[in-house]
């Protein structure tokens, strides 16, 4: 089996902060959402398996017995999460109350549409006070109910990512708005991922500032594990069919969920069953599949039995009902229950099985939001389990087939997604403008010349809570993937095309207050992504090919570095040259358009290498900067020649 080639390395200190408890039963998370229950609309942003169901339960009793409310309606995605929300006895763990759901009221079982509509309306109307559904059923039950009948409840939508601000295609924001608005509803939103697929805000602007948001941040989760040590996450790339390279990759030695590709993806060969017996016949002999559904497997290698989970196959509901059913309630508590999962649309979205060690999936997703929850899988503690990692086995270009294209935007996508869990998953930092009079740094804290400081409540607020969010916004855009790869110049890339994407998520900002967010953005980005080392009592930290003493970096230096190039180099080793080259003119026949902006801040540079080379640079050179120079100089020579041209234009109007 080959390793894959890590874009990001994460080491953690298993502190145990984030899985100890107080006195109250409650983990770290869980005591800062607490301290925040007495507001009317609570956000809470935090990863998987950090205990937002429980969170959720502590905060909703409080608000029935404290504070007035009558009623509790927690909804969830899928009919399989509602399990998170079941009945749960707190006061053995020192909490004022049980969390108690009655059969009735739990609304995530099998049934008809009608059914669990005609159930919610009675819950609303008796005497009970918690409720757990699914997303579809609070949709079709409002259908038939004024907002005001939320008057006095607590509603709880789990996996809030789900909701859209484009509410007229997303039926559960049109909702969320018209509930804010109606009633006096009390709402707790949760979610480990606050970034949808598409470019769409979950909340309007003016929607989010009603909310109280709480942040418990993947790295404060990960490094308070007792267990888990470090996460890797990276890439393998494949020619041919992926079935053929799959062995490759796939590790039997570890516990593994293994997405393959969508059957309407370029990666899949059309027939999802076939492709499960590729995998099946990569791995050993079959002997038999037992009665829960599980199939066992005879490893070519060693001769040991393999246990596996097939979730593929839906022609049978009833046998894939009692995989599920059994990966629920023995797999999930026994280490040796099963080996290896595979898995099409399922074992993502709230799916528990702690032991998953390895998640291996086939294809670029489209989702930055379904690759954090495909991650969160194995990112749960387990004894036993020192690492996880996360690979994405993804088809390289051929330069002899028409899907060129598709596949340089996949594997722009792929990498880009692992940025993002870079900077979601490294330890956050503090910044501060360096003056020169300034006391020793505290812990986490850097100094930097020239950085702009929050001046506002606002650019503090997104800086706080809102900064992942807006580098997956960044990172979401196809310019910046290209301008990440490398073909646009760094300084282009942090003071262009950063600032106009932060103007577009954030009309209400001013000039000074962008400039703010930017370099805050620009600058945690690099430091996240650098590399640190100690030397004696100072710390360095590699920017643009070269270890800078951290006490001495400055805004300048920084903005001169693509925060983002490390990971294309780790990509560049994994691929021959000739696929490189492929990537790269692909980028470059796909170019974004010269700005004249990007020309005025490339001006200097052309200058300065013209004066190094002896000559202007050449639009037909192979070197991609070099030929971007040569551009921006023909584009300021027409921007000069249109200059003159309406000088002379009002010259002669002038002189009639």
């Amino acid at each position: 089996m080959n390793q894959p080639l890590n874009v990001v390395d994460v080491t953690y200190a298993r502190t145990g902060a984030s899985v100890h408890t107080d006195a109250m039963g409650m983990r770290e998370m869980q005591q800062r959402v607490f301290a925040k229950r007495d507001a009317q609309h609570l956000l809470i942003k935090a990863p998987p398996a950090s205990g937002k169901s429980r969170a959720l339960m502590f905060v909703a009793l409080d608000k029935l017995y404290n504070q007035g409310r009558k009623k509790v309606i927690v909804a969830v995605p899928e009919r399989s999460i509602g399990a998170s929300f079941a009945a749960t006895n707190l006061t053995d763990r020192g909490f004022f109350a049980d969390w108690e759901i009655k059969p009735e009221h739990n609304l995530c079982t099998p049934g008809s549409s009608a059914g669990k509509v005609a159930a919610f309306i009675k819950f609303l109307e008796g005497p009970d006070a918690a409720l757990v559904c699914t997303h579809a059923t609070l949709r079709f039950a409002f259908e038939r109910l004024a907002p005001d009948v939320f008057n006095g409840t607590v509603l709880a939508i789990d996996e809030f990512h789900h909701v859209s601000a484009d509410i007229e295609a997303n039926r559960l924001g049109a909702l969320l708005r018209d509930v804010m608005n109606g009633s006096d509803v009390h709402i707790v939103a949760m979610t480990g991922s606050y970034f949808r697929g598409d470019s769409v805000p979950v909340l309007t602007a003016d929607d989010e500032a009603q909310f109280t948001p709480v942040t418990f941040n993947y790295y404060d989760q990960l490094n308070g594990y007792e267990h888990l040590k470090s996460l890797g996450i990276g890439h393998h790339f494949y020619q041919g069919r992926y079935t053929d390279a799959i062995g490759e990759v796939l590790d039997l030695d570890k516990k593994t969920i293994l997405h393959i590709p969508n059957v309407n993806s370029g990666e899949s060969t059309k027939d999802k069953i076939e492709e499960v017996g590729f995998i099946i016949d990569s791995m050993g002999d079959y002997i038999e599949t037992e009665e829960t559904g599980i199939i066992r497997i005879r490893r070519k290698d060693t001769g040991q039995i393999l246990r596996v989970a097939d979730l593929v196959n839906d022609a049978d509901q009833r046998k894939r009902a009692e995989t599920q059913h059994y990966l629920s309630t023995v797999a999930s508590k026994d280490r040796d229950g099963v080996d290896i999962i595979i898995a099409l649309g399922m074992a993502k979205e709230g799916f528990d099985w702690p032991f998953a060690e390895h998640a291996l999936t086939v294809g670029y997703r489209a989702s930055l939001t379904e690759v954090i929850q495909i991650i969160g899988r194995v990112t749960r503690d387990s004894p036993g389990k020192q690492h996880a990692q996360f690979t994405n086995l993804i088809a390289q270009p051929d330069a002899a087939t028409d899907e060129v294209k598709y596949s340089v935007n996949n594997i722009l996508k792929a990498i880009t997604a692992s940025l993002l869990m870079e900077q979601v998953l490294a330890p956050n930092f503090t910044f501060k403008t360096k003056t020169g009079n300034d006391d020793a740094p505290k812990p986490g804290e850097l100094r930097i010349k020239g950085f702009k400081e929050p001046s506002t409540d606002r650019v503090k607020q997104i800086v706080k809570t809102d900064l992942n969010d807006l580098k997956a916004t960044i990172l979401q855009d196809d310019t910046f993937a290209k301008a990440a790869a490398g073909s646009l110049d760094p300084e282009v890339t942090n003071k262009v095309l950063i600032p106009k994407i932060i103007r577009e998520r954030y009309p209400d900002l001013d000039e000074a207050q962008v400039e703010e967010v930017r370099q805050q953005v620009v600058v945690d980005s690099v430091i996240k992504n650098g590399e640190m080392r100690e030397v004696g009592d100072k710390r360095f930290i590699r920017m643009a090919d070269k270890f800078v003493n951290i006490d001495e970096i400055d805004i300048n230096l920084i903005d001169s570095v693509n925060p983002f190039q490390r990971a294309f180099e780790v990509m560049s080793k994994s691929v021959t040259p000739s696929v490189l080259r492929i990537i790269s003119d692909a980028i470059t026949a796909t170019r974004v358009e010269i700005s004249e902006e990007e020309a005025r801040v490339l001006w200097p540079k052309i200058q300065v290498w013209a004066k190094v080379n002896g000559r202007k640079p050449d639009v037909r050179s192979d070197n991609p900067m070099e030929k971007r120079y040569a551009e921006a100089i023909l584009f300021l020579q027409r921007l000069k020649q249109r200059h003159q041209a309406a000088k002379r234009a009002i010259l002669v109007g002038n002189e009639a």
